[in-house]
């Protein structure tokens, strides 16, 4: 038993400081990421269903549920012209060659990018949340170790 008991905390040990860089690593990258998809909203200065108070302090969507929000409003305008994509075309309504009709294809970009934004930020949450979970494992099977190492050698003396 004295053997396995060294085995295990020789093993737990690399296990739990693996554990804890690999959590950093999650959370320096969710965090990261989470920088730059703000910044290139930021850049892009949509204010699309921000109050016009907001708006003109500087305020643009740059956050997870404001590019919902503005995302479900852009789909509820575009559905306003036609339900699905093929009702557009199958209606004669739209030529997706003609400049005018653009209006469609910009509102499909947009709500694109919006969800996009929403799926992103939505990734970049469950990395934190998973990097943390990692560096509390970690910290466990670390303690864990401790507490083996400690037994053994007291068991020794």
């Amino acid at each position: 038993m004295a053997k396995t008991i060294k085995y295990l905390t020789t093993l737990l040990f690399p296990i739990a400081a693996i554990s804890i860089a690999l959590g950093a690593a999650f959370i320096y990258q969710a965090l990261d990421k989470e920088h730059w998809i703000k910044q290139a909203m930021r850049q892009e200065q949509v204010t699309l269903g921000i109050p016009d108070e907001a708006v003109k302090r500087g305020d643009v969507i740059d956050t997870a549920d404001e590019a919902q929000k503005a995302a479900d409003l852009v789909r509820e305008h575009r559905r306003n012209l036609a339900p699905t994509y093929q009702a557009l075309l199958a209606g004669g309504r739209y030529d997706p060659g003609n400049p005018k009709h653009l209006t469609y294809t910009q509102a499909l970009n947009m709500e694109n990018y919006l969800y996009m934004a929403v799926l992103a930020l939505g990734v970049t949450t469950a990395f934190l949340g998973i990097g943390t979970f990692m560096i509390l494992s970690g910290a466990s099977i670390g303690i864990v170790g401790a507490l083996l190492f400690v037994q053994q050698r007291g068991n020794r003396e």
